[in-house]
């Protein structure tokens, strides 16, 4: 019997729960002192440890014995699951009706915004590209026209955007990201209808009924239907203690991947009924308020996310970078993407931001015209557009097929460029944001048990006030047990152990209690909200000074 039997799967796995425990070990100092996310060290280390590039043993490529169908399946589906799992992610986490409130500002960045973006990306890859047609151009620009919602979580949220972004920005930019990736599909799919079919009016009639009525509409409907039915589903089982405190959490997977599965049977547009399903599901803020103490969800989203950049790492078609036969250089495709990224969204965000409700001053219109990042989205896009193709010869022998061929290498290379210049650029790019707030934030997570009236662990109680003169001493639990404590120590230590707190000559435990009481005379710790207590926030930006107003943790903000 052999008893090193080494396999490529046991390498992988061995490879990829290394880079987890050790991100892990380091995660406060990388995402919260340097401020660069999960997406640019997982997708560093597929290209550079894992892939094909460097020690060669993850490699997507030679799956399935190197068939590229086979390949574009597996990249399709395993794209498909986690922005699935992301944009149903987003749409629970939105404030409540959140897509009816704030529709017109939506409004704004998926239609006027986007289309902008797509005119613009597909002439400058028309203008670069000589072997490929305007047509062919706008079908590679669909898939760069969507903001990316695992790179953008990685954007407005964490540490630096609490700091630094308004929550009414973030807000926007979420439910934008959650969009936008199924919103993409009418862009991508009129051009690959006026590229396949002979005929312009089948196949705007086939972008119309097909598309627009059936994949986008049903796909709408039918996920909300979804989130609204099993909502009802939940509070009735709540109401008849029928649900536990664990299958609240799964249904954060559950129904995503419920949706996807019912949607793709369907044929209908799978991501924006994950999205649809979401927004409907925590329409209301029912589901939020059952499981903001949970972290499951969060760590689904940091397995998914490494595991989909790692992916994406090693996935990455460097060698087609450059390639005579597809008219592609390395050189072109950097051009492409610094102007891509510098046109696509930032001049229609500044000339339209006074239209825009939610976005309320130029630094804002800045802020949310750079962060449009390019990720997995695209990826998927693309993929899925070859998979509608004529399978491509070597070398191409139409337009059908040049663009079979090229369209991955030319939005993989845009996303490497996203990934290195969005991912690394947080730190650099700042609103000038200065908070003041009325209220205390208190972590979401009830780390030692103050809202829920659970006692500290007894060794909080075991430190001593600094008096001038005196040693500080800490745990003193050996001390009680050899002698050494004064008689009055031991009384105080006694009372402490049996749960009762020890008022020091200045009045310790009233100074606790005032500390944890609002100015209107409530407990802060009578509740945990999901994203703090701040009722008021002000700060100045540039000339004007802002205020957020809301009536409560956990809803809308009106400024």
């Amino acid at each position: 019997m052999r008893q090193f039997a080494v396999s490529t799967p046991h390498i992988i796995y061995a490879a990829l729960g290394g880079f987890v425990v050790f991100f892990g070990m380091f995660s406060l100092f990388i995402r919260e002192k340097l401020y660069i996310g999960e997406a640019c060290w997982a997708f560093l280390f597929g290209v550079v440890i894992v892939g094909p590039y460097g020690a060669n043993i993850f490699n997507p490529r030679d799956w399935g014995g190197g068939n590229t169908d086979t390949t574009n399946t597996i990249v399709l589906e395993f794209t498909r699951v986690v922005l699935a799992i992301g944009v149903f992610a987003i749409g629970v986490e939105l404030p409540k009706a959140y897509m009816a409130r704030h529709w017109k500002s939506l409004f704004f960045l998926l239609f006027p915004v986007m289309t902008w973006g797509w005119f613009v990306s597909a002439g400058l890859i028309y203008a670069f590209i000589p072997g490929l047609n305007f047509l062919s151009s706008l079908a590679v620009a669909a898939c760069l026209t969507p903001t990316d919602p695992i790179l953008a979580a990685a954007v407005v949220g964490g540490k630096y955007a609490d700091k630094h972004v308004p929550a009414h920005l973030r807000h926007l930019l979420f439910a934008e990201s959650g969009c936008n990736d199924g919103a993409a599909f009418p862009f991508l799919y009129i051009a690959l209808y006026l590229t396949i079919d002979k005929s312009t009016g089948r196949a705007i009639s086939n972008w119309f009924i097909f598309l627009w009525l059936y994949q986008v509409i049903l796909g709408i409907v039918f996920g909300a239907i979804i989130g609204f039915g099993f909502r009802h589903l939940m509070k009735f089982c709540e109401r008849k203690d029928l649900v536990d405190r664990q299958s609240y959490v799964a249904q954060y997977v559950s129904l995503a991947m419920l949706t996807i599965g019912a949607n793709t049977l369907l044929g209908s547009d799978d991501l924006l009924a994950a999205f649809s399903c979401g927004t409907a599901f925590a329409w209301d803020g029912f589901f939020n308020k059952q499981t903001e103490q949970s972290v499951f969800s969060s760590v689904i989203d940091l397995l998914f996310n490494i595991a989909a950049f790692v992916f994406v790492g090693a996935w990455m078609p460097f060698g087609d970078f450059s390639d005579s036969a597809l008219t592609l250089s390395v050189w072109r495709l950097i051009v492409i993407a610094v102007l891509v990224i510098l046109l696509r969204r930032l001049p229609v965000m500044i000339a339209l931001f006074k239209w825009i409700p939610d976005v309320k001053t130029l630094r804002e219109a800045f802020f949310s015209g750079h962060f449009g990042p390019m990720g997995i989205g695209a990826i998927f896009i693309s993929t899925l557009a070859a998979q509608q193709l004529e399978r491509p010869q070597d070398p191409p022998a139409n337009q059908e097929q040049l663009l079979a061929a090229s369209i991955q290498p030319i939005v993989a290379f845009m996303v490497l460029c996203s990934i290195a210049i969005h991912g690394l650029s947080i730190p650099f790019f700042s609103l000038g944001r200065r908070v003041h707030s009325v209220s205390r934030t208190w972590s979401r997570h009830d780390t030692f048990g103050t809202f829920s009236g659970r006692q500290l662990p007894e060794w909080t109680t075991h430190t001593r006030r600094v008096i001038p003169g005196e040693d500080i001493v800490i745990n003193r639990d050996r001390a009680m047990e050899e002698g050494a404590l004064a008689p009055d120590e031991k009384r105080a230590q006694s009372e402490r152990t049996d749960g009762s707190m020890t008022p020091d000559k200045e009045g310790t435990s009233s100074q606790s209690q005032d500390e944890a009481t609002r100015p209107d005379g409530t407990d802060m710790r009578d509740e945990n909200p999901p994203d703090g207590d701040e009722t008021l926030q002000e700060w100045q930006e540039g000339p004007d000074r802002v205020v957020e107003r809301r009536r409560g943790p956990g809803e809308e903000v009106s400024l």
